[in-house]
């Protein structure tokens, strides 16, 4: 299994930081398409098993479950509109659960462009790694 390498995902973090910085905004559909329900999470505030699951993404693995870092379709479009093969998808084991449960991190090709979802794909949080 290939896993995109994370040091060569830079450019729309850094595009949207540059954005909020000097209040402008940020925009990842076109224009008259319909918003995406992403919300943002600080990675402080998510829970001890994601903080894993990123430190593995980012070691490369090995994960726990062979369906790990496989691509992630976005089938429910609320991620924005990518390639296929852009997003690939981890889980975030669930305490107590005797299944993979049903939290995860998403991470797109961008340097930190990681997000979590804690509902299986219902909603989505970027997380922002500078709180």
């Amino acid at each position: 299994m290939r896993f995109p390498p994370r040091a060569a995902r830079i450019g729309a973090a850094a595009a949207v930081l540059s954005a909020l910085l000097v209040g402008g905004t940020v925009s990842a559909t076109p224009a008259g398409a319909a918003a995406t329900a992403v919300g943002d999470i600080c990675y402080s505030d998510l829970p001890s098993q994601a903080h894993d699951t990123l430190d593995l993404i980012e070691q490369g693995g090995p994960f726990p479950y062979e369906q790990d870092g496989t691509v992630f379709q976005n089938r429910e479009g609320i991620l924005p509109s990518r390639s296929t093969g852009y997003y690939h998808e981890y889980t975030v084991i669930t305490p107590g659960s005797s299944t993979r449960g049903a939290r995860r991190i998403v991470t797109g090709e961008q340097y930190q462009e990681d997000y979590y979802t804690a509902d299986h794909y219902a909603s989505f949080d970027l997380v922002d790694h500078g709180c």
